[in-house]
């Protein structure tokens, strides 16, 4: 169902922080934000709503707040969580981080932008949900490093095995949702899915799906075996309400030609995977998982006293006895048999089995008409059904008549009774105990908690918020998941969208059950979410269904005859109970072996799991080893490594008694001769040692002062490095007239127009000084490559870049013939064919974008021709080259020489003057290099921007010094303004290091690296105390010097009156460092 309630009122999420710290990010660019563009008020009518984008009426950073409030554009679907939240967001990005498509994204994202504004930037993991996983920990960073992570998305969709090893660096949710409960309502998600998002007390994910187990059965094959079950076994062929019931009929039903083509067909089908077969011990292992106190401890895998996995004991066995018997009346008999998978998804269509068991969403595909799995009606035998009957029937998971006894040693199996089974239900005589398994407990939505901008976690939790609020048809990846869903309103609803009543029916008969409150009988079965969930998911696959089950009995414990299944090791058999024994031994040594693995061996896990369960009382690890001695457990003590947790000597003082039964003489104290005699011993070995020491210290002083001695050479030559740059071009700068510009129709190469001669050469800075004071202008055109191989394929940028030439030309009454206006975009001006002299150009990015007099961003709406992304300013903004080009030139001539070119007929916008903020933060963008790990890179494209981007803060910061100095500070306001931001924000503008992943032998390294260090500190320094901001300039070329003195202003050729001191001209340069692969905006070099 819909909230109604208006949460306009409710506090922002960075304002409700708890124990949360928000840091600046510093190698990813997932929150960047659009460049704002200077509003422009106007009075609009209902009747102009129409025109309102057009006109860019009341606009901020692409959202129209008049239109959105005209038009109800935040009160959709009956939602009014949005209402009052128009432009909330605007020019705001959230990456965001999936791992499964779903149609529902699209219009549910477009809906959320069109109301406040914000980009949500969808990005989906490549390989699917088995990379989710380890994509999740890579950018958010493992628990046990806070430095790590990636950092380049915002929020995520997220299953509850993967949030314990990451859920330090997910946001904790538990006050948000807290702040915003009669929105949210918590409580209404089924309690299973809440604890799959909790880790420790602390909710890390919001929960929209729901993963279960059930079953389905045929009700035309039902019908059409009535009469012969009935003649043969004397009993009615009913639907199961025990696992005993359901493989006893799948059994029977089994060699049974259910479409008539004379070959024998099979019983209930699946595909033999960890999570069917553990939905098998639930109801046997579950009695009662929650009481009034909270988690009982009972599970389905390991023992939270000892962590000794739960598969010692008779109810684990019955389990596996079902599985096997099932999966000989499955599909499996045939396919495993022919070579081919047995999947469930392949057998159900064609009508050859009797029923399934299956998660919900594969099961909506199996049952419902025309879905992607559902056998067709000439597979069926509807011919047998009755009116209003319907071929495909969800039924809940069977349940047990025998569970385990916990309060007994070993855990012996017990009768249910109403007293031994609480939450049991009695039917036709029997005390059945049910507990549905949820497997991975589904999706859910979480926020990056260690790295993202307030902004984007703003906006993050307001989609969040509002996609609680939505029916479920209308949500990506959902499921239903919330007890307010199984009303009959809400079924009335599902069966219309899916137009089957009785399957909508059955589904809430199902989810009615599952969902209960424990306080209402509910007994759900949680799955094992820990660090390492899918080592022990695969120890269990391998041992249970690759060696044996389904592994040959030609192999040391395989059961499947592959020559003839009917001739398979059946349960009861001496055979049997042999290979029972083999497959245990195994299974235990490969759960040891993943144990040895974890972090922190089996002690930690055991904490962990505990966590996970969120049992009472919260246990230390010391706590439970003490409790382990005082309850004479000496092997679990043993096995779990306590020794190196616990100081016997410690537990002496408390539990003397039982430290004793473990360790007979831990607790007695040595004599006094010993005592003598090592007392002596450590006053001799004391003197060598601080002899030894003291040498040491003397030589590890020498070397420090080696190190730092070698350390400041290095920062000063990096400093005069950057001096140098800005006054040297590596690379001549390469210029298309503006006529011939707009006359080629697209985007030229830079060799076709070099020999069509249609390039102008400048071959030094102090010739482009001289060009442009001879009345030339130099627009710098900004834009990404929209394609692996060519620039524009569609011309959607080119186009919007000759119409932004002719309007720039209009707006400044330049000739309309565009003689006197020159272009230089990448493509045509940085050499395409020969690597060398194309490195050499890329490293003169910097020089080029800060020389020149404008500076166009240009970003129109284009698909990328080789992949499925759309490119536009939103992808634009996240690049770093991009944001390098812009702060190179920006912090050379100001703001008001950039304009943005969107294209689509708008105008050419001015940027506004505090547009610089956000591309300051370069190193926060994002780096084909960085994706790649660097393979076969000796270095990071970061660490080329280091010199020249030093060299024009420092000629920025000089600029202040001497304008105060010269009583000019006043007119240096907009140097202020640029220094003032980056002193706020100086360790994320200049990061003093950077977490380089690297890849050496084969094997994936990752080490921080510096970056700028104290070199800002160290040029503030410099120029404070006048040592040396200077450079002898080559004579050559045409001077540009105006003075001798160093005081009087040179020529400029800024779009602003912004920098006005020092005698020469100060350019920027990339400087010539390592030999390395350069990514520039427009692609990777």
């Amino acid at each position: 169902m819909v909230a109604t309630t208006n949460a306009s009122s409710k506090p922002s999420p960075s304002a409700i922080r708890g124990s949360s710290t928000m840091f600046h990010r510093w190698a990813a660019a997932a929150a960047a934000l659009l460049l704002v563009i200077n509003p422009v008020s106007s009075q609009v009518s209902k009747e102009q709503c129409d025109d309102l984008y057009a006109a860019d009426a009341t606009v901020s950073s692409g959202c129209n707040k008049t239109a959105c409030e005209l038009k109800g554009y935040c009160n959709i679907h009956s939602s009014t969580y949005l209402e009052g939240k128009c432009c909330v967001h605007a020019g705001v990005n959230v990456n965001f981080l999936a791992f499964e498509e779903a149609p529902e994204w699209g219009p549910r994202l477009a809906e959320f932008k069109k109301c406040t504004g914000a980009n949500v930037l969808l990005t989906y993991v490549e390989g699917g949900e088995d990379n989710m996983a380890k994509a999740l920990l890579e950018d958010v960073g493992s628990n046990d490093d806070p430095n790590s992570g990636q950092g380049i998305y915002d929020a995520y969709v997220v299953q509850g095995p993967w949030i314990p090893a990451a859920h330090l660096g997910l946001k904790n949710l538990n006050d948000l949702i807290k702040a915003f409960q009669d929105i949210i309502r918590f409580d209404d998600i089924n309690s299973a899915s809440r604890s799959a998002v909790t880790y420790g007390g602390s909710i890390r994910a919001l929960p929209v799906d729901s993963d279960n187990i059930a079953a389905a059965y045929r009700h035309d094959l039902l019908n059409k075996y009535q009469k012969w079950y009935q003649d043969t076994f004397n009993e009615p062929l009913l639907p199961p309400n025990t696992i005993e019931e359901m493989v006893t009929i799948s059994e029977r039903i089994s060699g049974q030609d259910h479409d008539g083509d004379g070959e024998p067909d099979w019983g209930f089908c699946l595909t033999p995977q960890t999570n069917y077969f553990q939905a098998f011990l639930a109801p046997i292992f579950t009695v009662n998982q929650k009481d009034a106190s909270g988690s009982t401890g009972q599970n389905i895998f390991f023992d939270t006293d000892t962590f000794e996995p739960l598969i010692h004991n008779p109810g684990f066995k019955k389990a596996v006895e079902l599985y096997w018997r099932y999966i000989l009346a499955s599909n499996c008999q045939t396919q495993t048999k022919e070579g081919v998978k047995c999947d469930r998804k392949s057998a159900f269509p064609t009508g050859k089995c009797f029923g399934v068991i299956s998660m919900p969403g594969t099961m909506n595909n199996l049952l419902k008409e025309g879905g992607k799995y559902a056998p067709p009606p000439e597979n069926r035998q509807d011919q047998y059904l009755e009116e209003g009957q319907y071929f495909g029937r969800r039924i809940v998971f069977p349940g047990s008549t025998e569970v385990l006894d916990w309060g007994a040693k070993g855990y012996p199996l017990m009768k249910c009774t109403d007293k031994t089974c609480p939450n049991a239900r009695t039917i036709e005589g029997k005390v059945i105990n049910f507990s549905p398994f949820f497997s991975e407990g589904g999706e859910a939505l979480a926020i990056n908690g260690k790295q993202s901008k307030e902004t984007a976690v703003n906006a993050a939790w307001d989609l969040m918020t509002w996609l609680s609020t939505l029916e479920v048809n209308l949500l990506p990846l959902a499921g239903t998941y919330r007890r307010s869903q199984t009303t009959p309103e809400a079924v009335e609803a599902l069966a219309k969208a899916w137009n089957n009543t009785v399957m909508a029916d059955d589904l809430n008969a199902v989810l009615v059950e599952y969902f209960k409150e424990p306080s209402d009988g509910g007994n759900p079965t949680q799955d094992f979410f820990v660090v390492g969930f899918s080592d022990y998911n695969e120890a269990l696959d391998t041992s249970l269904h690759k060696e044996f089950l389904l592994a040959s009995t030609d192999t040391e414990y395989g059961l499947f005859n592959f020559a003839d299944p009917s001739k398979s090791i059946k349960v009861g058999t001496p055979e049997f109970e042999e290979r029972y024994a083999t497959f245990i031994e195994k299974l235990q040594q490969r759960y040891d072996e993943v144990n040895s693995r974890m972090t922190g061996g089996a002690l930690q896990q055991l904490y962990n799991w505990r966590e996970a369960l969120d049992m009472e009382p919260k246990k230390t690890m010391q706590e439970i080893c003490s409790d382990l001695l005082a309850a004479g457990d000496h092997a679990a003590f043993d096995r779990l490594e306590c020794n190196k947790e616990v100081d016997l000597g410690d537990l002496c003082q408390y539990m003397k008694e039982e430290v004793e039964a473990y360790q007979p003489g831990a607790c007695a104290g040595p004599n006094n001769n010993a005592k003598i005699i090592a007392a002596v011993f450590g006053s001799v070995i004391g003197a060598i040692l601080i002899g030894g020491l003291a040498y040491l210290t003397y030589r590890r002083y020498q070397s420090y002062l080696r190190i730092r001695k070698a350390h400041d050479q290095l920062m000063e030559a990096t400093i005069n490095e950057s001096i140098r740059a800005l006054h040297q071009l590596d690379y001549p700068l390469h210029l298309v007239r503006g006529d011939e510009f707009v006359s080629e129709g697209k985007l030229v190469r830079h060799e076709i127009l070099r020999n069509t001669h249609k390039l102008t050469v400048l071959d030094s800075l102090a010739d482009v000084d001289a060009f442009i004071a001879a009345g030339k202008h130099i627009v710098f055109f900004s834009h990404q490559w929209t394609s692996f191989t060519v620039p524009d394929p569609s011309n959607n940028q080119y186009e919007a870049m000759r119409v932004s030439l002719r309007e720039l030309a209009k707006k400044n009454g330049w000739d309309e013939n565009l003689n006197d206006v020159f272009v230089w975009v990448d493509y045509s001006c940085i050499p395409q064919a020969n690597p060398s002299t194309q490195n050499l150009a890329i490293r003169s990015l910097a020089a080029y974008a800060s020389s020149a007099t404008y500076f166009i961003i240009v970003a129109p709406d284009t698909k990328h021709a080789d992949l499925d992304d759309n490119c536009d300013i939103t992808s634009y903004q996240l690049r770093m080259w991009c944001r390098a080009e812009q702060v190179c030139h920006s912090m050379r001539n100001g703001t008001e020489g950039m304009y943005l070119a969107l294209g689509g007929g708008g105008d050419l916008v001015p940027v506004n003057t505090d547009f610089f903020q956000e591309s300051l933060h370069v190193f926060e963008g994002q780096l084909t290099c960085c994706r790649l790990e660097h393979k076969g890179m000796s270095a990071c494209d970061r660490q080329s921007l280091v010199v020249p981007l030093l060299g024009l803060y420092g000629e920025l910061y000089r600029a202040a010094v001497d304008g105060v100095k010269g009583g000019d500070a006043e007119s240096l306001s907009s140097v202020k303004a640029f220094l003032d931001e980056i002193q706020k924000h100086q360790d994320s503008v200049f990061p003093p290091t950077f977490q380089r992943v690297m890849w050496r032998k084969n094997k994936k390294v990752t080490e921080e690296v510096m970056l700028f260090g104290d070199l800002i500190e160290r040029m503030k320094h410099r120029i404070d105390h006048g040592q040396g901001f200077s450079y002898e300039e080559d004579a050559a070329g045409t001077a540009s010097t105006k003075s001798n003195d160093g005081s009087s202003s040179f020529i400029r050729h800024g779009a602003s009156d912004f920098l006005r001191h020092g005698s020469t001209i100060r350019h920027g340069s990339m400087a010539k460092s390592s030999n390395v692969q350069v990514e520039t905006a427009g692609g990777s070099y």
